[in-house]
């Protein structure tokens, strides 16, 4: 449960009780990320490699990642380029092959593969996010976070400048991006300076600990898995602050990871399986891979 002393944090009314989407079948071991169109749902399938897209009452399918890429963690839709962004790299897990840096890659709805970029060595992509034809990719090892220029990733924070940079999105007027840093905390950065600003609570503390990101409206949807169960929390800015609340804490959220909007709820990888992939000895994650939470 979340700490206190460490964060604190008012809840809200009491919000409608996830339900479950989509339960990925139990080959999948470690499900990460998630993006939908409004109609199909993408999942990133990180130890086979594979992307599942899932579209209610249409059947569900598989993607292989394209020939000489990597393992699939955060994904984003891109409505500009109708393409699915990538990060992609190889996680510090047992049977996963080690590698100098990762990737960011693009496919089409059928997988095949439009783009593929690198910041450099030592690039590790984690997540990524997409909005109005800008695309956006963090490293969470080196607290980096780059955006997307024409065939380039240009730097937004240096390496080094933060800790580990998670989930991000856009602000409502397009001129600041959002960045959940999971030790940190939330920070802006100006687009066009790119000074970069963090975010304090009200208290003055960084909310450290965040994950995926995504906003809606004005307000910010976060995943919190800093500590166990994990929470889903929304935040507003407020002049040089964030002011925040607990949307939904504990099950169905064993083991989140990302989400995603589709214009009516949200979309939650709920019990992602990191534990279990991480050490075998672990019970494997539980069936309520996706769960969504209607808007109020």
């Amino acid at each position: 449960m979340i700490r206190a002393g460490t964060l604190l944090l008012a809840l809200t009314a009491s919000a409608d009780a996830p339900e479950t989407v989509y339960s990925a079948p139990a080959q999948h071991r470690l499900i990460e990320g998630v993006a939908t169109d409004g109609r199909t749902i993408w999942l990133s399938s990180v130890l086979d490699r594979t992307i599942l897209a899932h579209r209610a009452g249409k059947g569900d399918s598989r993607i292989a990642m394209p020939a000489g890429t990597l393992h699939p963690l955060g994904l984003a839709w891109d409505s500009r380029r109708n393409w699915l962004w990538v990060a992609t790299d190889c996680p510090d897990l047992p049977g996963v092959a080690k590698c100098d840096s990762g990737a960011l890659i693009a496919v089409d709805r059928s997988g095949r593969l439009k783009a593929r970029l690198s910041a450099g060595p030592g690039f590790h992509s984690g997540d990524v996010a997409a909005a109005g034809g800008a695309v956006f990719v963090s490293d969470s090892l080196n607290g980096a976070v780059y955006r997307l220029n024409g065939n380039t990733l240009d730097p937004l924070i240096a390496p080094g400048i933060a800790r580990s940079a998670q989930g991000s999105a856009l602000s409502p007027d397009g001129k600041h991006l959002i960045v959940a840093d999971y030790g940190r905390g939330v920070a802006t950065i100006d687009l066009k300076t790119q000074v970069r600003t963090l975010l304090p609570m009200a208290d003055g503390k960084p909310l450290r600990g965040l994950d995926g990101l995504v906003r809606v409206g004005a307000d910010y949807y976060a995943i919190h898995n800093g500590s166990s169960p994990g929470s889903l929390l929304r935040f507003r800015i407020t002049g040089a602050q964030i002011a925040v609340a607990v949307v939904h804490r504990g099950a169905p959220l064993a083991d989140p990871t990302q989400l995603a909007s589709d214009g009516r709820r949200l979309l939650i990888v709920a019990d992602a399986g990191w534990p279990a992939a991480s050490k075998p000895d672990q019970p494997p994650r539980g069936a309520g891979t996706l769960v969504a939470i209607p808007f109020r």
